[in-house]
């Protein structure tokens, strides 16, 4: 239901072409739609160590999101017909050059940051029973392509997705993707592969992926993707994961993972990954342990710029899969609300990586720590805070120490 006569307003505007579509059909169109600002203020500041004097030591920028997001119901019959927009518009409150490169902003060909950059992307969407097709504008989120979302603004995709969940316990997901919008620019381009160790093709003109995720008990689930990046790779993943109850408060959740991507084209893509998580939860507390390990001549292969589904992806280093890499990972996270504190969580994780590079010797590691907090009431309720500081150390590339601090707050309108 609208809020507000300015919110409906708003909602009709940026869903306008219903015009055309029978007063009794809108009726559900209208009262399904639901529409939100996102508020989000981000800054980030990398200290890039123990690099040439040639390149740039450090990367700080300021700036402001806005992300309105407007999704409308569906229009009655057999076929319901819908419309999404996604409004995107990024402000430079901070930057300079020589400090360019954070992934907040685009840098202009002078090496500074231009005053403020956006998008307008909108999506058609059809549904039948629990069939949902959209075509458009996608943000695509599964194991064969995730979209990064961890900047200032999304990294969005133009293409079509199929969504099925005409059996109980089942979800199948086909999709075709054809150009894409990264986090920190106004345009669409020519999709990329991304590969440590080995040659993809670049200005690809398709990727396809089509998979299923099952619930084959009450507590398992088992996941199958297939992907091709056009004259890039091919990829075939698989996952399962298992939550046991020990008692009250109590849990312990396997997440294991396998990849096996090969060469389309001209490429070399060679990779096997095997990747599995232990988590034990009690009272709040929540402790990880998790081990990756690569096989084959090139690291993991993925669509560039998005999130890889790895155990062991994490804030800088990003995904500690380098050819014939092994890596661990310990972590813990706390969520405050078991105390009396709703609201607030702690996240602080250790990943080492090793046996990789030029006569297996390459090694590198990472600390991350993530502290959020929500406001639960009062004038600021919804409001959320995260601080988040990283620190990378490598014997074959830079080192890194990074900061980010992020404010956002969503604002309904419908």
């Amino acid at each position: 239901m609208l809020k507000t006569p300015i919110a409906r307003g708003v909602a009709l505007a940026t869903l306008g072409a219903t015009l055309a579509i029978p007063t009794m059909a809108q009726a559900a169109f209208v009262e399904d739609s639901k529409a939100g600002l996102e508020l989000r203020n981000f800054y980030m500041n990398s200290d890039n160590r123990s690099v040439p004097s040639s390149s740039q030591s450090k990367s700080e920028e300021w700036a402001q999101g806005f992300l309105l997001r407007a999704e409308s119901g569906y229009t009655e019959g057999t076929v319901g017909f819908g419309v999404d927009a996604l409004g995107l518009l990024g402000v430079k409150l901070d930057s300079g050059r020589g400090r360019t490169g954070t992934g907040l902003l685009p840098t202009d060909n002078d090496g500074s940051a231009p005053d403020e950059y956006s998008e307008l992307g909108l999506t058609a969407k059809a549904k039948i029973s629990s069939t949902v097709l959209k075509v458009g504008t996608l943000e695509p989120k599964n194991m064969a392509v995730a979209r990064s979302d961890s900047r200032l603004l999304p990294q969005t995709f133009k293409g079509s997705q199929l969504i099925s969940q005409e059996v109980k316990g089942l979800t199948v997901d086909l999709g075709y993707l054809t150009e894409v919008n990264e986090r920190n620019d106004s345009h669409y381009e020519d999709l990329k592969g991304a590969l440590k160790g080995g040659t993809t093709a670049n200005d690809i003109d398709n990727f396809i992926f089509a998979g299923a995720s099952y619930k084959l008990l009450d507590n398992l689930t088992g996941s199958y993707y297939y992907s091709n990046l056009e004259e890039a790779y091919k990829q075939h993943s698989f996952n399962l994961v298992h939550v046991q109850p020990l008692g009250e408060g109590q849990s312990l959740k396997t997440d294991l993972r396998y990849a096996r991507s090969s060469d389309d084209g001209s490429s070399t893509v060679d990779n096997k990954a095997l990747g599995g998580m232990v988590t034990y939860s009690v009272s709040g507390h929540s402790f990880g342990l998790a081990y990756q390990e690569m096989k084959g001549d090139t690291g993991f292969a993925y669509l560039s710029g998005t999130d890889p589904f790895l155990v062991n992806y994490v804030m800088i280093a990003a995904d500690f899969a380098n050819a014939n890499e092994e890596s661990w990972q310990a972590r813990y996270d706390y969520n405050f609300a078991a105390i009396g504190i709703p609201g607030l969580t702690f996240m602080t994780r250790y990943v080492t990586g090793d046996d990789f590079g030029a006569g297996g010797n390459g090694k590198e590691w990472e600390r991350d720590t993530d502290i959020a907090y929500v406001f639960q009431e009062g004038a600021l309720k919804n409001l959320g805070v995260k601080w988040r500081n990283g620190t990378y150390r490598s014997n074959s590339t830079r080192d890194i120490d990074q900061n980010r601090l992020i404010v956002s707050y969503t604002i309904p309108l419908m």
